[in-house]
């Protein structure tokens, strides 16, 4: 499943907060920085809203630029993102503005959810039941397999940023800052407590807009299990991009890989054949690089564009033994390796027999096949 790259995007106060307590939404941004959402949203396939901010705001979510619209209506895009709203309960206004303005518009609901919207909203609206609860990665799964989503920018509030934070779904953050302190204890913030991925996040930008300073970081935390986050998909990306520096060989595959801890640091990176090492593997590379007793290995994740090797014949022990023997626990790929060189080769089915989580995500196999294209024989011949 292709899951839209998913920006968390708000305006906060000095001691982060959304807005106030009082009756009037609180406008935290300037006119430059207003602009620039617009510019945001209209390089987005989606915007997504909150039920609550749909209660307390009533917006729009219009690109408001005629000139954006019209640039997107020139690239063969509709003239507004689809606008995107999730309700577990379905306790939904019907005059609410969001329905009336804009292009197309999508409530993700539970199917008690469903029944209630049923016939209460403008016909065009598309209703979508994901059964008893929402689960984002659903909302997120559909968002880009069936609406064909890209790009999500999500606008608030709070709840959702958390939620999705929290669940390693979020690949980006855009908090602008506003020179002013709201200092009320019942106003809301842009994040409440819980279990956020650990580390440090990293810093894209940061500039002026107006009176009001544009932040924007990526998690770059590893996720854990067999669900994969934001993050890993962006440190997968990174370790095809190494695949393309390998040397080319007509009797190797160009791989990529990388070593993060637990709190996202990078400890290791390599490719095939690095180093003028013909036969060096990007895995075996990445580990040579790292003291064996590091203790940030057990909870590392290992990111290889190519799944390890389970057999080679350059080397005595393959990169999924050195894995093993490393005591890294997770390994992410983009492709199950083919019988080019090596047949019934199963470093994944190694991994997981020793209880290493491996995690594959298809979506990338394109891109780790690129450096190796000239591998695959020709239409007609074996």
């Amino acid at each position: 499943m292709a899951h839209p790259y998913v920006l968390l995007s708000a305006a906060v106060s000095l001691d982060g907060f959304l807005d106030d307590t009082g009756p009037e939404r609180l406008l935290l941004s300037g006119p430059g920085d207003f602009d620039r959402v617009d510019e945001v949203r209209a390089g987005c396939d989606a915007i997504l809203v909150g039920a609550g901010t749909l209660r307390t705001d009533n917006p729009r979510l219009l690109v408001n630029s005629a000139e954006r619209r019209a640039n997107r209506v020139a690239a063969g895009l509709p003239e507004y993102p689809l606008k995107v709203t999730v309700s577990a309960s379905g306790n939904l206004d019907p005059d609410a503005r969001f329905w009336h303005t804009g292009g197309a518009k999508t409530v993700y609901t539970t199917d008690r959810g469903a029944e209630r919207l049923r016939g209460r909203l403008p016909g065009e609206v598309a209703v979508v039941a994901l059964g008893p609860e929402v689960e984002w990665r659903a909302v997120l799964a559909h968002l880009g397999d069936v609406e064909g989503v890209r790009r999500l920018m999500v606008e608030g509030g709070g709840q959702v940023h958390t939620q999705l934070l929290r669940q390693g779904l979020a690949d980006e953050l855009q908090l602008a800052v506003a020179p002013l302190f709201v200092g009320e204890a019942e106003a809301p913030r842009m994040f409440g407590p819980g279990a956020y991925p650990p580390g440090r996040m990293r810093l894209l930008e940061t500039r002026p807009v107006g009176d009001v300073v544009l932040m924007r970081y990526v998690p770059v935390a590893p996720g854990t299990g067999r669900l994969a986050s934001a993050a890993d998909r962006r440190w997968l990306a990174e370790a095809c991009e190494l695949a393309a520096l390998c040397p080319p060989s007509r009797t190797a595959f160009s791989v990529g890989a990388v070593i993060v801890a637990a709190d996202g640091t990078e400890l290791a990176r390599a490719y095939s054949r690095e180093g003028g090492d013909p036969v060096v593997h990007a895995e075996e590379a990445a580990l040579a690089k790292l003291d064996p007793a590091d203790p940030r290995l057990a909870a590392a994740t290992v990111y290889s564009s190519l799944e390890p090797c389970a057999r080679r014949a350059s080397r005595p022990a393959p990169c999924a033994r050195l894995i093993l023997e490393a005591g890294v626990r997770r390994v992410v790929t983009a492709w199950r390796e083919p019988d080019t060189f090596v047949t019934a080769a199963d470093g994944s089915g190694v991994l997981a027999s020793e209880g290493v989580e491996v995690v594959v995500l298809p979506e990338y196999e394109e891109r780790a096949k690129a450096p190796n294209a000239h591998l695959s024989p020709p239409p007609g011949r074996s």
